[in-house]
């Protein structure tokens, strides 16, 4: 795939070796909605094997769904780390257990359980527990000619595939969907952009189809409008431009929603989303 053109800083952004483990589920019932309703369904967790990278995130009956293989480092110290260090599109290798060689990527995290989440080409082949090393790389990574825009959370060979166009001394971002400030929830005010997501709200159906958020997929690139994320997660600013990358299915619990993890911002606008329907990690990285 034909590369961008935006001169990074990549050859002096530190990549390290991190390691976590697949997951066991973990189920928080019942799930209450915003009319009241109750349910008792999967949440978090696990290796969910009819669900990950290109799939609708409304397709699930469930809450939080994490697509296809959910990984931590069980040490509640080490993992912090995992999750600020992990970013969309490192190389993920399996070390143990059945599946090991099989090499993947890192295609979200989620913030809150503080879970990386991993695409590998046969998840069949995995177990609980199964051992998992990345090659974190991405945090730090710098536009030499844009330094407004701040960069996080995205493999610096990841964000080369992205067909992003210079054009006025702005960047025109590809993307499948716009979501209006006023349609963002949780996770709106953590501290650490590097370390989490944030959902879009849900709870409005007419609102989401209006703006065709229901259409968005694991994977998929989404702006958000007059969002600041340099410094925080989800601040309001008018005129400023946030790109994240789609990581978690729809939810039901009022103010939540498929999950977001930012991989640009600008508080200028210098960002320009562009409506591209093939805007996704599965396409930019060849799955």
């Amino acid at each position: 795939m034909k590369k961008n053109n935006i001169k990074t800083n990549k050859e002096s952004v530190v990549k390290l070796s991190i390691l976590v483990e697949v997951a066991h589920p973990v189920v928080r019932m019942p799930v209450v909605d915003g009319d009241g309703r109750v349910y008792y369904f999967p949440g978090v967790g696990g290796i969910t094997y009819n669900f990950g990278l290109g799939d609708n995130a409304f397709k699930m009956h469930g809450d939080h769904i994490e697509p296809d293989v959910s990984a931590k480092n069980k040490d509640k110290d080490i993992n912090p780390t995992c999750m600020a260090l992990a970013c969309i599109g490192n190389k993920a290798t399996v070390v143990s257990g059945d599946g090991k060689g099989m090499e993947g990527y890192v295609i979200g995290k989620h913030g809150g359980i503080d879970h990386v989440l991993i695409w590998v080409p046969d998840k069949e082949k995995l177990a609980i527990g199964d051992k998992i090393q990345i090659k974190a790389w991405g945090q730090g990574l710098e536009l030499v000619d844009f330094p407004e825009i701040k960069v996080l959370n995205i493999d610096p060979e990841l964000f080369e595939k992205i067909p992003i166009k210079v054009q006025k001394k702005k960047l025109h971002v590809p993307v499948t969907a716009i979501v209006p400030s006023h349609l963002t929830g949780s996770g709106i005010g953590a501290g650490n952009p590097a370390a989490t997501d944030y959902d879009m709200n849900t709870l409005d159906k007419e609102e989401i189809r209006k703006y065709k958020l229901d259409e968005v997929r694991i994977g998929d690139l989404v702006a958000i409008s007059d969002h600041y994320n340099g410094y925080g997660a989800g601040g309001y600013k008018g005129g400023a431009v946030s790109i994240g990358i789609v990581v978690h299915s729809d939810c039901f619990k009022t103010g939540h929603g498929p999950g977001m993890v930012i991989i640009m911002t600008s508080k200028e606008g210098n960002i320009v989303p562009v409506i591209d329907k093939e805007s996704n990690i599965k396409n930019y990285l060849g799955i």
